[in-house]
């Protein structure tokens, strides 16, 4: 074997660890956790909204108010994350949101509901920013929009368990059991996250020495290139505009995003007229393609680096399928198969777009910036399916999902106010 060989060799060896712990044990957590925010989904088409009394403009408020829960740890969760530790916080809200979503199987009126979401969200809403950071800590800038896409595929695989099981779940126990069994499912997460993940590669035992030096080297130049400004916080990154073009875009991001997987069940449960059961694994399957295309963007995004570019096609892909799904409702299941479709494009933005704030912000300030685009971004969460409901009651399901077309084109004209940000592609 040549010196060459053997270092192409060595170097194959070395950057393995970190993907086979901190990323399986991110993308469990953040499974259970979105299983507990969109079961919601299921459960208002499987008798909740009838056994409540509530209508369809009530259902989407029920559905969205997670997400004014869900901006008060935001900004605290990514700072928290940063600063101190992000193994411990992520534990600490793991026991409140497992035992809260147990709890909602124990509403009995539509007030009560609305108040456990809201809590709901408070408990989940560090978690995201808190997963980022930490995922900041573990893989430098020419591995970080695959690790965040390998991570955001939670949100597929979620799915994909989500809809059958809890369909499962309602036509065999009730709506109220599958919340109690799901919640409390949550709380056995804590026997996978404690043991697997290490904030740092610093604390972590396990790490080879020689990982370990791979990725000092690596963070050690990215920290050469990276923006760094004395005396700047949050604070005063506020007057930027390139903050609150980030914001604008994840908020109608979210807002077709949460808008059309809140409400798909039911859509899809009306054009089928299908069983729910059947309506779970027909839930299911628009988030296969949706790992597909989580992957192909964001391999292709850190092989040309073009993360601006990476970030906007997904959103005109999701823009296109919606429209073609309405358009083609008169044959059932070629409508269908546009829903499935929008699965490839749904959170493919998710990897490129998350690597533009190191990229435009100072990196002493990264962490609050991620914290401020998810808190006032996810109200977008809040918006989309409280709109679609108030919308297909007063005028149509046609009008609701043509709201969620128009903020997906919104995104993508102001992902084109951005400067175009690049970074020097792997060696």
């Amino acid at each position: 074997m040549t010196n060459m060989q053997a270092v192409a060799s060595d170097m194959a060896a070395i950057p393995r660890a970190r993907w086979l712990r901190i990323i399986p044990a991110v993308i469990i957590v953040y499974i259970v956790a979105y299983m507990d925010r969109t079961n919601i989904a299921i459960a208002m088409a499987g008798g909740m909204s009838a056994e409540l009394g509530m209508t369809a403009s009530f259902a989407g408020l029920a559905a969205g108010i997670f997400f004014v829960g869900y901006i008060f740890l935001q900004i605290p969760g990514g700072q928290i994350a940063e600063r101190l530790s992000a193994k411990t916080f992520i534990a600490g809200t793991i026991i409140v949101w497992g035992g809260v979503a147990a709890l909602t199987g124990l509403v009995r009126t539509q007030n009560e509901m609305l108040l456990i979401r809201f809590v709901l969200g408070v408990a989940e809403g560090g978690v995201y920013p808190a997963i980022l950071a930490l995922i900041g800590h573990w893989f430098p800038n020419e591995e970080k929009a695959r690790a965040i896409a390998f991570f955001q595929m939670n949100l597929a695989v979620a799915s994909i368990i989500t809809a059958p099981l809890s369909g499962w779940l309602i036509q065999s126990m009730g709506w109220r059991e599958m919340f109690v069994v799901e919640g409390v499912l949550s709380l056995a997460l804590l026997f996978i996250w404690v043991p697997m993940v290490a904030d740092t590669p610093a604390k972590a035992k396990w790490l080879d020495p020689r990982e370990r030096a791979w990725l000092d080297a690596r963070f050690a130049e990215d920290k050469a290139k990276a923006i760094v400004v004395d005396n700047v916080s949050v604070r005063t990154v506020t007057g930027d505009s390139n903050l609150w073009k980030l914001v604008a875009i994840y908020f109608f991001f979210q807002v077709g995003f949460y808008g059309f997987a809140l409400w798909m069940p039911v859509i899809i449960k009306q054009l089928t007229g299908s069983g729910m059961t059947t309506v779970g694994f027909l839930t299911a399957l628009p988030y296969i393609l949706c790992i597909a295309g989580q992957f192909f963007i964001a391999n292709r995004c850190d092989q040309t680096m073009n993360r601006r570019l990476y970030t906007v096609i997904p959103m005109i892909g999701f823009a296109i399928c919606l429209t073609l799904s309405i358009m083609l409702e008169g044959n059932i299941w070629l409508s269908y198969a546009m829903i499935v479709l929008c699965g490839f494009f749904l959170q493919a933005y998710a990897g490129p777009f998350w690597t533009l704030p190191p990229l435009l912000f100072p990196s002493n300030v990264v962490g609050g910036v991620r914290g401020t685009i998810n808190a006032l971004g996810n109200l977008g969460g809040f918006i989309g399916p409280f709109l679609v409901g108030y919308l297909t009651t007063t005028f149509s399901k046609d009008v609701g999902l043509s709201f969620l077309i128009a903020a997906l084109v919104i995104a993508s004209a102001l992902l084109f106010t951005l400067p175009k940000v690049t970074s020097k592609a792997p060696r």
